[in-house]
């Protein structure tokens, strides 16, 4: 926002359909990859479009602490970094991730490959307690040393580096697949040739865009993006070369929001930039296909994704499994209520170890709005009763924040007055930090009907 955010935020509901388009900002989970891999190479890459939040804050300050130059400009949307050539220039420095799970597993591996060095790392009291385990038995058995100050295999650690030295390793990315794609990044950096062994399953989506990211830095990875493996042998020995300028991709994950505002509206959305589903990095544009079988109509316009919701449609409930773009589960959950018949999401079991339980807090606030809702381990069945006012608990996770948001905009008493308000919306800046300035200015673009 452009002023600061209130402790409780009321949300505007529309008082007529939405019309309008929405430019958002690029993908967190492209730019924290892209910092660490431009980062790693020789000539000064620029970053365009990148995203400016709490995250990519926390993961420029890091690679600053350790040696590595980063110039931003937030207004340009642009950083330039000045690689290190996979040699981190500082051998000591502290670390702190906050809550930012990418900065917390890409900078663990990054600096447990440096050659040599002694590193502290912390995180606020929710990433304490997030999983980094898989990461750090691997690192560890390829040649890294952790002195855990609390709880074993949890931050604050002390990391003391001398190189990884390849071979043979297991992996158990079961619960984040951040843990994985840590590993493939700074696999190069190995003194000899890595095979991965994956212990269990993982959520592909997000290794694959991190081995076809690779690619765009060098490395001869693309192809082991196209089919998940229980086994393989990462590429070694070519050293990564960044472009001169990386775009970065529009963030698909806060699509989901304004994708699926018609069906708390009405109207039609337009989302700019977004790639096709097949040429984008980004495996939570899966999310476009949910909400096409819930009612929604999606179309290409322009170069725009539009989404739009047809006069006199009864959006229904859907049974779909998540698991592997479970980021949009909330977008879906939230507005649950609205659409007819119930609501079953799946493949949730590993969002309880995110910035919280999130299934139990989707649970939790779904009935204080008046809804029906059967929780198990891994699924949430939302069964719509009617809506009432309240307010909505956050848990400092800003996809409750923005999600909750979106179903505030129902002009639930046909009044144009706000009944729902959200507690703490400033968690939005962990990745969308004017998200609600974005939403009010879609509501003020909307025309009056005629």
């Amino acid at each position: 926002m452009s002023a600061a955010l209130p402790a409780l935020l009321p949300i505007a509901p529309f008082t007529r359909p939405a019309d309008g388009a929405v430019t958002l900002p690029g993908s967190k989970s492209l730019t924290n990859r892209a910092l660490l891999l431009a980062a790693l190479g020789a000539e000064p890459v620029e970053l365009r479009g990148a995203l400016f939040s709490e995250d990519t804050e926390i993961m420029s300050a890091a690679l600053r602490e350790l040696g590595i130059p980063v110039e931003a400009d937030a207004a340009a949307h642009t950083f330039r970094i000045s690689g290190c050539s996979g040699r981190l220039p500082d051998s000591e420095a502290t670390i702190h991730v906050g809550n930012a799970g990418t900065a917390a597993r890409f900078l663990t591996a990054l600096c447990a490959a440096a050659g040599r060095g002694t590193y502290f790392f912390d995180g606020v009291e929710a990433m304490r307690r997030r999983p980094m385990g898989g990461l750090i038995d691997a690192l560890t058995r390829l040649g890294a040393k952790f002195v855990f100050l609390g709880q074993p295999g949890c931050f604050p650690f002390e990391l003391h580096a001398s190189g990884l030295r390849g071979g043979t390793v297991e992996i158990d990315a079961r619960e984040s697949s951040q843990m994985l794609s840590a590993l493939l990044m700074v696999a190069p950096l190995c003194a000899a040739p890595l095979r991965i062994k994956l212990v269990g399953g993982v959520r592909w989506p997000f290794v694959a865009m991190t081995l076809r990211q690779m690619a765009q830095f060098g490395q001869p990875t693309a192809a082991l993006a196209a089919q998940p493996a229980a086994e393989f042998d990462v590429p070694w020995g070519r050293a990564f070369a960044a472009p001169a300028v990386y775009q970065i991709e529009p963030d698909a994950t806060a699509a989901s929001y304004f994708l699926a505002l018609p069906l708390a509206t009405g109207g039609t959305v337009r989302v700019a930039g977004l790639p096709e589903a097949g040429e984008s990095l980004q495996g939570d544009l899966a999310f476009a296909e949910v909400i096409a079988r819930v009612g929604l109509q999606l179309h290409r316009e322009g170069g725009a994704l539009v989404s739009a919701l047809p006069a006199g449609a009864k959006p229904r409930g859907v049974d779909a499994d998540f698991n592997t773009f479970s980021d949009t589960f909330l977008t879906l959950a939230a507005l649950a209520p609205l659409l007819d018949g119930p609501t079953t999401i799946r493949g949730l079991a590993h969002t309880r170890k995110q910035e919280t339980d999130r299934v139990a807090g989707m649970a939790a606030e779904l009935r204080r709005l008046g809804q029906e809702v059967v929780e198990t381990e891994d699924t949430l069945v939302i069964t719509p009763r009617p809506l009432r006012a309240a307010e909505i608990e956050t848990y400092r996770d800003h996809r409750f924040a923005m999600s909750f948001g979106v179903l505030g905009c129902r002009d639930l008493r046909g009044d144009g007055q706000p009944w729902l308000t959200v507690r703490d919306p400033a968690c939005c800046a962990k990745t969308f930090p004017n998200f609600f300035d974005v939403l009010a200015g879609l509501r003020a673009a909307s025309p009056p009907s005629s």
